[in-house]
């Protein structure tokens, strides 16, 4: 390993150590970054000061808006248990026609089981052509879902190194209703204006701001219209 290589994965063994952080590592030919971060709020300004120390700089700071994620999440896992369930049926009712009098399965059990006749009169079981019921919970309508949990809007943080010529992006989550962060501005001065721009575009509150004001907007805006809810 090279003393690069071994420097990059001490910082990114430095930001895994952080309380709820998730570490992945990218293709920069095909993603355009190096390290891929995910942290909650608190865990932001230590992850900050992480790359501060190493020499990192800010590039910028943006959004995403997750509006229908929570929605989408939950039709792709009813869609997974109806398939589940359907397959529980099929398998049921094949089971069942396998073992259906006349059937070269049902025939088979049937030689080798003793003689259901010899035992008339004496409370022994006689033979039926029941068969097992097949299963119907793929029929059966799910009882009324739980609230979905909010949808998020996620602040996505872009560094760079242009010595190592590594690239390192932290990815924060915040509830869409009430979406606020703490600010880096201490760390980077320059913050300041991509704060300003995020605020203005997602709504984000970044705590500790002490100018959150519109800086691309209007003066008076009330709005933000990077939201996907947005209508001009």
């Amino acid at each position: 390993m090279t003393q690069q290589n071994a420097t990059n994965a001490a910082l990114a063994a430095n930001l895994a150590a952080l309380p709820g952080a998730e570490v992945r590592q990218a293709d920069y030919a095909a993603k355009g970054y190096d390290l891929d971060v995910s942290l909650p709020p608190e865990a932001l300004v230590p992850a900050v000061t992480i790359l501060d120390e190493a020499g990192y700089f800010l590039e910028s700071i943006t959004g995403v808006d997750w509006l229908g994620e929570q929605a989408a999440l939950r039709k792709a896992a009813e869609a997974a248990e109806a398939a589940e369930a359907n397959a529980r049926a099929e398998a049921q009712a094949k089971l069942a026609e396998e073992t259906k009098p006349g059937t070269a399965g049902s025939e088979a059990a049937s030689s080798a089981a003793p003689n259901a006749d010899t035992g008339a009169g004496t409370g022994a079981a006689t033979h039926t052509d029941a068969v097992p019921t097949p299963n119907t919970a793929a029929q059966t309508p799910p009882p009324d879902a739980a609230p979905l949990p909010e949808d998020e809007i996620e602040v996505v943080y872009d560094f760079n190194r242009f010595e190592s010529r590594h690239r390192v992006v932290l990815r924060v989550r915040t509830p869409r209703s009430r979406p606020q962060v703490p600010t880096i501005l201490n760390i980077y001065p320059i913050a300041h204006w991509h704060e300003r721009e995020a605020h203005d575009f997602f709504g984000v509150v970044f705590t500790g701001h002490s100018y959150l004001v519109p800086l691309l907007l209007p003066e008076d805006a009330d709005f933000h219209p990077l939201l996907k809810d947005y209508g001009a």
